[in-house]
């Protein structure tokens, strides 16, 4: 079957470059003698650091992956941001090896320049070697000619798709359909006849696949196009529409021998991954609490009643996990006079005391969150919590919004550091921030989250201009 086919390719690619950017060191290290570099050492050894490279790769070719569907047409940029992310976990990996074994005798020059070299071969592989990898693989003889029948307006459907995947071999001849295809279906596959047409055309055109395009026809009707499949030894697929047709993504899971269609995966259903972010939570809250917050919680009562008396946290209900609500600590960055709590904060707000301006500009104000982190109300990462009547208004304006409660709220989130924080001013601002937090609910990883982190860490340093 074509996927298998993609996929062997896929994973035949990440072993040719995992290999070679392995041998790549120590060959480099054999034309050292000949360039303008310092000589290494006989006695130092490079096998930690070929072993060490080897891993990371190993490890890195999850990254390719995310990208099979269109490894064989990356491009230029494609295979230079792919290379990238190898790379930082190769350099990664070999300074863990310095660290670790305390080399000072291996030249840093070396290794920065293998680096360097690693990275264009690696940009040049992802860039060229699929493509060359197809072609030896899936030569002529391999070819998947493929016969579609149903409704054309389906198989214009599949028009990019189609055209996407002759580097594996499909091979459109043509359609079966009781209906009359249009002109753009006819540029897709010729029309070949009618489904009654199915045994001649499978005889005639040597075909070695049949997709039908959708699940319209009666279950008679199936079961013959199956029964003249087997009898001439062609494959059998067909077509999962739903997406289309219900104009979501949907996405096929298996559970004790059931076959679902779900909107949305959730890996923190996992309790290992849920684990997994719980310790990464409570080794930055927790040293945050004990360390960082008693000084910082002095300092801004200090100022606060210098500019603004009154209590030091502003605690008010937000929408949690499953919707149930808890209190959210943050320092009280306003007056403490009476005010509508459910007025978005705004640019200029006359509410604000000057060093709140502040808090809130550096996120100062949402270090306090730290504490529902360790009571385990929050996550550091996730989608950030709303007062309970923005949650009603918000879901008033975009069905999908209640779906970020599948996870924690978060102190930050992938929202946040695309630059979707702060006031809600207009509905395309809710609708890509929800899209973002629904994002980062199907697609979490542990990964994702330290790059959200990381990100928020600069963004604390260098504000951006969402911040106020």
């Amino acid at each position: 079957m074509f996927a298998y086919r993609q996929r062997g390719l896929v994973t035949l690619h990440s072993a040719v470059v995992c290999g070679i950017v392995t041998v790549m060191l120590p060959l480099y290290a054999l034309l050292v003698p000949y360039l303008p570099l310092p000589n290494l050492s006989e006695e130092i050894s490079l096998l930690p650091y070929c072993f060490a490279i080897f891993l990371a790769m190993t490890a890195s070719s999850g990254l390719i992956r995310k990208v099979s569907g269109t490894i064989h047409v990356l491009g230029s940029a494609g295979a230079l941001a792919l290379a990238a992310q190898q790379i930082a976990y190769v350099a990664a990996a070999i300074f863990t090896v310095v660290f670790a074994l305390k080399d000072q005798g291996i030249s840093r020059l070396f290794l920065g320049t293998y680096l360097l070299l690693a990275f264009i071969f690696l940009s040049y592989l992802h860039a060229h070697l699929p493509a060359s990898l197809a072609r030896l693989l899936f030569p002529e003889r391999s070819k998947l000619p493929t016969v579609f029948v149903g409704r054309g307006a389906s198989l214009e459907d599949l028009d990019t798709w189609i055209s996407s995947r002759g580097h594996i071999g499909i091979q459109p001849v043509g359609l079966l359909s009781d209906d009359e295809p249009t002109r753009g279906e006819k540029a897709v596959a010729p029309y070949l006849g009618r489904m009654r047409d199915l045994d001649r055309v499978l005889k005639e055109r040597m075909v070695a696949q049949v997709i039908l395009l959708d699940w319209h026809l009666p279950n008679e009707e199936i079961e013959k196009i199956v029964e003249v499949c087997e009898q001439e030894g062609v494959r059998f697929l067909i077509h999962n529409n739903y997406t289309a047709r219900f104009a979501r993504e949907m996405t096929p899971v298996e559970e004790g021998g059931r076959h679902f269609l779900v909107m949305q995966t959730e890996p923190l259903e996992d309790p290992v991954n849920r684990a997994a972010k719980r310790i990464l939570d409570l080794i930055i809250s927790l040293p945050v609490c004990l360390f960082i917050l008693p000084p910082l919680c002095l300092l801004v009562w200090i100022l606060q009643r210098l500019q603004a008396p009154g209590p030091l946290f502003f605690n008010k209900p937000r929408g949690g996990m499953n919707r149930r609500p808890f209190n959210m600590f943050k320092f009280r960055s306003m007056y403490a006079v009476e005010h509508d709590i459910n007025k978005q904060a705004t640019q200029g707000d006359s509410r604000i005391f000057s060093f709140g301006k502040i808090m809130r500009k550096t996120s100062i104000d949402e270090f306090p969150q730290f504490f529902n982190v360790l009571l385990g109300d929050m996550s550091i990462v996730g989608p950030r919590p709303h007062l309970p009547k923005h949650d009603d208004e918000f879901s008033r304006i975009t069905r999908t919004y209640h779906g970020r409660a599948f996870v924690k709220p978060g102190i930050t989130g992938l929202a946040q550091i695309r630059g979707y924080r702060g006031e809600i001013t207009e509905p395309h601002k809710l609708h890509r921030r929800v899209y973002w937090d629904l994002y980062y609910v199907s697609r979490w990883s542990l990964w994702l989250d330290v790059r959200i982190i990381l990100t928020t860490a600069w963004q604390v340093i260098r504000p951006p201009d969402s911040a106020y």
